[in-house]
């Protein structure tokens, strides 16, 4: 479907040339959706804005852009609303082949490195990395499909101090790391933690572990290597189960950093970035202070000597930049993080090491919250582990297949079951909390993942009852064709404001609105029992409105059943 509203810009913006001068050219008429449908399927507030600027009135500039416009091969004629609002109403030919026409996007010669999931080493993962992951899976298939060439990094927890206390912990009690699988390992981590608060002996051997660690020590990097494969085995399982794209090859760990840090610390000195404050060296930028108006230290190597996350977040920067070649890069990390990643990218910047063509953006996001609106956790208090939350979803899923006839009800579920848990997480603004509730979740009304992929099947089943897909739209005579149309023509530049923005939600939304519009069609557009040119007509929107959901929910990573 080809995008009516790039066309109807420039025709706007060559009328506020003619009509005021060509330094108007490139004048933005900022075309928006009309609110009710006697403003028409568009409308824009650009006579408001140069009626400001002309000091002139709006609905005198309005009639001059009117009488300038060349529009009669593509809307009825233009009509002034209210102040000076210009309403645009496009022809049934002309959403009739913007439906027809293919949209396709080529490859803009750009490269964006996507950081996030981020699971740790020797932890199971939970709820706190479903947002991450969902996320980061969706916006690497809208960049993907708008021409980006997409990298994928995992950057796995996996090194540090927690390592050392783990295998410390693990030779003193005489166990072998091949005798523990995740949970083992977990439980081994929760162990030495306490074991380490308590006890300065043990602190001191982990941390002289640590060492070892990093310096190559054979015996300590052949158990930590098994503690890193036990936790990448078990990631796989959960991300086949997420429908997550994400690899073993996408796996960076902070561990692959290594090696650089020493260089990243060197090369902050010689450009006279660090400052020794209480033994560790400090970047002090410009702006960053605590609560108490003192200046916030990025600390790049502690005061032990060790190196901390900022110093790998430093060493990614530059690996990204300089190796990977990034134009773009993405960090999927919660909210919480947003003063940290503030800081690594401007001392990355002062350093020369991230360019000021490269954008670097922080794509944060909320909590996840139970029913008590407070962050979700089990019964126990404990921290609700993602496998057993995605087997519930599915299980809820399969309960509300129950007795439906010609479906693959175990496939069908697990579809609809982590559909509805990613829509639901990708529905909201990332920016805000949600909260987790699976009956909401599943619920095939309303603004959910089932009522979009129920829409799915339902045009899988009509399409295979008229025999056909084929044909192409040439009749929108009722205005709920027109509608289901109009919102058909707005696919891909809805794709190409989340690749901008980088806000899932608003592919969501628009899907949403798609969605029932096409209930609206259903009721008022009889499609199999119509006939002639209107019959294959209404086949033909039907058909490209299949495609644009299944796309769409392609798009944020979850399945278009075609039966349900």
């Amino acid at each position: 479907m080809s995008a009516v509203l790039p066309v109807l810009a420039t025709r706007l913006s060559a009328a506020a040339a003619a009509a005021f001068g060509s330094s108007y050219a490139d004048v933005d008429p900022e075309l928006r959706s009309a609110t009710k449908p006697e403003f028409g399927h568009y409308q824009s507030n650009l006579a408001l804005r140069l009626g400001n600027a002309l000091s002139q009135s709006p609905r005198d500039v309005a009639a001059r852009l009117v009488a300038a416009m060349r529009l009669d091969d593509l809307c009825a004629p233009p009509t002034i609303a209210g102040p000076g609002f210009i309403n645009l109403t496009l022809l049934p030919s002309t959403l009739a082949k913007a439906v027809n026409e293919p949209q396709s996007f080529t490859s803009n010669g750009q490269r964006v490195v996507v950081d996030y999931s981020q699971p740790n080493v020797a932890k199971q993962m939970h709820v706190g990395h479903l947002r991450s992951t969902v996320i980061g899976d969706a916006l690497c298939n809208v960049l993907n499909h708008v021409g980006y060439e997409v990298i994928r990094q995992n950057h796995v927890g996996d090194w540090g101090t927690q390592y050392g206390m783990m295998i410390e912990q693990l030779l003193e009690e005489g166990l072998t790391a091949e005798s523990l699988d995740l949970v083992g390992l977990q439980h081994l981590y929760e162990r030495s933690r306490k074991h380490f608060d308590a006890d300065g002996t043990f602190a001191d051997l982990s941390r002289g572990r640590v060492v070892l660690l990093q310096s190559g020590d054979p015996e300590t990097r052949a158990i930590w290597r098994h503690m890193v494969d036990v936790s990448l085995d078990d990631f796989e399982r959960v991300y086949a189960l997420l429908g997550s794209a994400l690899t073993r090859s996408d796996v960076v760990g902070e561990s692959a950093y290594n090696d650089d840090l020493p260089r990243v610390v060197a090369e902050l000195e010689q450009q006279g970035l660090l400052t020794e404050s209480e033994g560790a060296m400090c970047a002090f930028l410009p702006g960053f202070l605590g609560r108490d108006g003192s200046p916030l230290p990025v600390i790049v190597r502690k005061s032990d000597g060790g190196f901390g996350y900022s110093a790998t977040d430093l060493a990614a920067v530059r690996h990204r930049v300089s190796t990977l070649h990034a134009n773009r890069i993405v960090y999927v990390v919660d909210h919480r993080q947003a003063l940290h990643f503030d800081q690594i990218f401007t001392l990355a910047r002062t350093a020369g090491w991230l360019p000021t063509t490269v954008p670097a953006e922080h794509v944060s996001f909320g909590t996840v919250l139970g029913p008590n609106g407070r962050p979700f956790k089990t019964r126990a208090g404990g921290t609700v582990k993602l496998v057993e939350l995605l087997d519930s979803a599915v299980a809820r899923a399969d309960a509300l297949l129950a007795g439906r006839e010609g479906v693959d009800r175990a496939a069908t579920a697990r579809a609809v079951g982590i559909g509805a848990v990613k829509y639901a997480d990708l529905s909201s603004d990332r920016g805000n909390d949600y909260v987790f509730d699976l009956d909401r979740m599943v619920a095939m009304t309303g603004n959910t993942g089932p009522y979009l992929q129920y829409a799915h099947a339902r045009l899988t089943r009509l399409l295979g009852k008229a025999g056909t897909t084929g044909g192409e739209v040439t009749e929108l005579q009722e205005p709920a064709e027109q509608r289901l149309a109009l919102l058909l023509t707005g696919f891909a530049s809805t794709v190409n404001q989340v690749a901008e923005t980088l806000q899932p939600h608003k592919l969501c939304t628009y899907l949403y609105e798609l969605a029932s519009a096409l209930s609206v069609f259903y009721e008022q557009c009889p499609v199999l029992s119509s006939a002639g040119a209107t019959r294959a007509s209404r086949i033909a929107l039907c058909t490209a409105t299949r495609h644009v959901l299944q796309d769409g929910l392609g798009l944020l990573g979850i399945e278009a059943p075609n039966a349900m």
